[in-house]
């Protein structure tokens, strides 16, 4: 059965750090460009990453950019997503969804665009 679960999210003080994680059962992830996703109450859920196949091509969010990193590990099935310098702005619930495309595509389309969801991780940035 195909799965995404997303863990890593918390509650952190501004500027500070965390390091979430996408682990996928019932599929080989690396057949997946991967994004992460976002909704903070009351806002539409926007993307933030995403990731190609081959883990050489990433995008980003214009207001992540030079703050978050995502990467992958084919081998143990997983996708990161670094986030350093957090701000309260960046309190959502993060969520990670797998995406056909080809090897070096990236795209951070619409959510509809994107197949199988994970439950989300919360992030809560606040002093």
């Amino acid at each position: 059965q195909l799965q995404l679960v997303e863990s890593g999210g918390g509650l952190v003080q501004p500027g500070g750090s965390l390091r979430l994680s996408c682990v996928a059962s019932g599929i080989n992830v690396g057949n997946y460009a991967v994004g992460w996703f976002r909704q903070a109450p009351g806002k539409e859920r926007e993307g933030v990453s995403c990731i190609s196949r081959s883990g050489t091509f990433t995008k980003y969010k214009d207001s992540v950019e030079g703050r978050f990193t995502i990467s992958r590990d084919n081998a143990k099935n997983t996708v990161y997503l670094q986030m350093n310098s957090l701000k309260h702005e960046d309190t959502a619930r993060y969520y990670c969804a797998t995406k056909i495309l080809n090897y070096y595509s990236v795209s951070l389309s619409q959510p509809a665009d994107f197949g199988s969801w994970g439950q989300g991780t919360q992030v809560t940035v606040s002093s």
